[in-house]
């Protein structure tokens, strides 16, 4: 199981970097990718941590531990630059929040997004098709979630990613032990989501592709 969107007590979740990691380890994950939410005001300080704990994990331990980040809630002409600086400070992973119905996320904020060119726009919500197409010519894996709230717009994500040939990831959003998704109940989810299986192998093939080439 690979999860590349996680988060720790660094920002809203309740566990430390390398208690999180150890969980997943302990469920099977093989890759996990801890992406503290941040904004200008906390961004070089998530960096820091998160770099340090990754360092750690993966000296230690099999499991391997992608330093990110996930920009979030943040102006819309703040975006590309915070992408830049996330990158230049070391970080691997960069995601950006998406236009989730289920917060009051700044409209425009899934193109600016994609423009800025992430890793991942998490959870997009009503993502129109057009902005879809953008990401598939960008190159950003727009993401199915396995958080409560956030899933609820991913049979939309699924069709408008297929008409658009945008790639797809699932993530769980992870802020507790409870919520790190095991591989069935990710299947399951995709299902959910109107994908076939073997499309929903494909979502599966493109996790662990992206985070092979972010661990190389």
């Amino acid at each position: 199981m690979i999860d590349l969107h996680t988060h720790s007590l660094l920002s809203d979740g309740v566990l430390l970097p390398c208690e999180l990691a150890r969980r997943a380890e302990v469920k099977g994950y093989k890759v996990i990718g801890i992406t503290d939410h941040a904004d200008a005001s906390n961004l070089e300080f998530v960096i820091s941590c998160v770099l340090k704990a990754c360092k750690d994990i993966n000296k230690n331990w099999k499991i391997k531990a992608i330093p990110g980040v996930e920009l979030t809630h943040m102006p819309l002409e703040s975006i590309k630059d915070a992408v830049k600086l996330a990158r230049s400070k070391g970080l691997k992973l960069v995601l950006v929040h998406g236009e989730t119905i289920y917060e009051p996320v700044l409209k425009g904020t899934n193109k600016a997004a994609i423009l800025s060119e992430p890793d991942i726009l998490t959870h997009p919500g009503l993502i129109s098709l057009e902005d879809a197409m953008l990401a598939a010519k960008k190159r950003v894996h727009l993401e199915i979630s396995g958080r409560v709230g956030h899933s609820l717009t991913n049979g939309h994500v699924a069709g408008v990613a297929r008409q658009a040939g945008a790639k797809l990831v699932i993530n769980s959003d992870a802020h507790e032990p409870g919520d790190l998704l095991t591989k069935g109940f990710a299947r399951e989810i995709l299902a959910g989501a109107g994908l076939s299986q073997k499309e929903a192998q494909g979502v599966l093939r493109n996790s662990q592709e992206l985070a092979c080439s972010l661990i190389a």
